[in-house]
């Protein structure tokens, strides 16, 4: 089975599981809580928590409270991520305050959040195991809102971040949540502290090569595939790593072209277009890639001592992550 079959197969399975967590009344407040989760998205972090565990042998019914509650962190820090940047449209379908208003947005992000937990402590694992489960998200949450304040203050100030500064806001704000998701299967399966450290280490490496790539996509990636104009970050003053790079290596007028969309809201489509194709003409895209691919090959050495399908499976993700089509 081909990796995003495999992908697909465990969506569906989460995708169950989150309905059945999601339903009570009023009504209105759980058709906002479902409503990202209803339109789209790959399941991927639920996927490493479930390929986590097995990877240690463990169940996979074992795994689906820890996989469901970090799919309802992912959302709810969708929901709130949209709210704070006044975006207008995910997956294709208006946010959750646009359609549902910003008090029921608000209270959905809530309930999602509360329910990750609730999902954890129903759950039948030891007690052991359900307080590892618990201390390890709660971190990893706090480690998300830690890493979006230093996102808003990196686009707030004038001067540009280090690539050391991007890679340490990033490990907060994207791939704490991956690190938890395989910390977390693995707990599910062991009490072994070397193999939740090695499965912790390979989901933050993930994560991190996932964001750099993502950053990529968000830059010049195809409005078709990414469901955003294109040069969306460029317009918006994200100081992704490509963004970054790019006025680093740019000169003369190229450089300007660069810093007169960088930022700027009311930039026209044209001008935002000639910015995107001087960052093409950099050669952004092969560098960018060699970063991503660097914490991909860390993320694959902390798996060296396993062996089987689902480490197969896991190894096998690196390589979708990292080589995303623009």
């Amino acid at each position: 089975m081909k990796k995003t079959k495999q992908i697909e197969k465990n969506a569906k399975t989460v995708n169950r599981y989150l309905n059945s967590k999601l339903k009570g009344n009023p009504k209105r407040l759980y058709d906002a809580a479902g409503h990202l989760i209803a339109n789209g998205g790959k399941r991927l972090r639920p996927h490493m928590a479930i390929k986590s565990c097995q990877v240690l042998k463990g169940k996979t019914s074992n795994a689906m409270p820890a996989a469901s509650a970090v799919e309802m962190i992912h959302n709810f820090s969708l929901v709130h991520d949209d709210i704070m940047d006044n975006d207008e449209m995910r997956h294709g379908v208006p946010t959750v305050h646009k359609k549902f208003g910003m008090s029921i947005a608000i209270l959905a992000g809530d309930v999602l959040f509360s329910k990750a937990f609730q999902v954890i402590a129903d759950s039948r694992l030891s007690a052991n195991a359900t307080a590892q489960l618990v201390s390890r998200l709660s971190k990893a949450c706090v480690d998300i809102c830690e890493g979006q304040l230093l996102d808003v203050k990196m686009a707030e100030e004038r001067k540009i971040p280090s690539q050391t500064e991007y890679i340490a806001m990033i490990g907060k704000k994207t791939a704490a949540l991956f690190d938890v998701s395989c910390a977390m299967g693995a707990i599910c399966a062991t009490n072994k502290t070397t193999d939740i450290s090695n499965l912790s280490s390979f989901g933050r490496n993930l994560g991190i090569a996932f964001q750099i790539t993502d950053d990529l996509i968000g830059v010049m990636g195809d409005p078709k595939i990414t469901k955003k104009p294109v040069g969306n970050d460029l317009r918006e003053g994200k100081k992704s790593l490509p963004i970054l790079m790019a006025i680093r290596l740019a000169k003369g007028n190229d450089k300007k072209i660069i810093l007169k969309s960088f930022g700027n809201p009311k930039i026209s489509r044209k001008d935002l277009g000639k910015s995107v194709e001087v960052i093409r003409s950099l050669g952004i895209e092969q560098d960018v890639r060699k970063q991503a691919l660097k914490y991909a090959e860390k993320a694959k050495k902390s798996l060296t001592k396993y062996s089987g399908p689902a480490k197969i499976e896991l190894i096998s993700l690196l390589d979708f992550v990292v080589k995303r089509n623009l």
